[in-house]
């Protein structure tokens, strides 16, 4: 027993010292890599760097750095960097055929940053999500669903699929349809449909809205109501206007058409 103490004392004595260095490395490591990290934004902020760039750049050298730590940490340790490389580059075929789903996530990544077709703030369309891009990060981009749901999108999926982007412009144009009676006269209809949106001061002058006869259905005269609108007022000129149709239709007289349930009544 006495033995085995003084066998664990000179493990102690031996290994102890690199222990805590290891230790002191790591704790001092981290703070200055998180030191570096938030010098850096600060800088890219006073230079103007673009936020999307900003958080994908902060992101991959936050990984990084912490890679080259956990290198230095097991080398206090008394791991061979060499040793450690050769099982790096031994175990590096079946990691990279294990993670081809993740390498790829990471080319899309690189991709977006390069090309630039979405950054933070946009309201996009992709991979059958509606959403603002919240954050793109290494592997996914985050957005912000419209009725305020987190959505995840793999980069890989997102750089190789078809993206909608709504913000590019600044303006969007409001589509709707508006059918009307074959008893209607067509002149006034369209008056009291652009009246509507020229009253409206979300509605843009510069492209004009426009009403236009679009089919002559089975049982209604439609209509092409198209105002346009500024991205962010996209939904208050589509609810407002929905609702104003309705409301000024009624005081012009105007019928929209509707299906009639006609009870019969069968007496003996």
């Amino acid at each position: 027993m006495e033995n085995y103490i003084e066998d664990i004392k000179d493990l102690l004595f031996e290994y102890a010292p690199s222990v805590i260095t290891a230790l002191v490395i790591l704790i001092v490591g981290l703070f200055a890599i998180k030191f570096i990290v938030n010098s850096s934004r600060k800088i890219m902020n006073k230079r103007g760097v673009d936020i999307t760039l900003q958080k994908f750049l902060l992101n991959l050298g936050s990984w990084i750095l912490k890679i080259l730590l956990f290198i230095t940490v097991i080398s206090q340790l008394g791991v061979a960097t060499t040793s450690f490389a050769a099982i790096v580059a031994a175990a590096g075929l079946a990691v990279g055929l294990a993670l081809q789903g993740s390498l790829a996530n990471f080319a899309g990544g690189v991709l977006i940053m390069i090309f630039r077709p979405i950054k933070i703030g946009d309201l996009i369309e992709a991979q059958g999500e509606i959403g603002v891009v919240k954050e793109i990060e290494i592997f996914t981009t985050k957005l912000t669903g419209l009725s305020n749901k987190e959505i995840i999108i793999p980069n890989g999926s997102l750089s190789n699929g078809n993206i909608v982007n709504y913000s590019t412009e600044g303006t969007r144009r409001v589509d709707l349809v508006v059918g009307v009676s074959y008893d209607s006269d067509i002149k006034q209809t369209k008056e009291v449909l652009m009246n509507i949106l020229t009253s409206n001061d979300k509605v843009l002058k510069d492209p004009k809205p426009s009403v236009t006869v679009l089919a002559l259905a089975d049982s209604s005269v439609n209509f092409a109501v198209r105002p346009w609108c500024k991205t962010e007022h996209y939904w208050d000129v589509f609810f407002e206007t929905t609702e104003n149709v309705k409301l000024e239709l009624d005081k012009a007289g105007i019928e929209i058409p509707y299906p009639h349930r006609v009870n019969i009544n069968k007496t003996e």
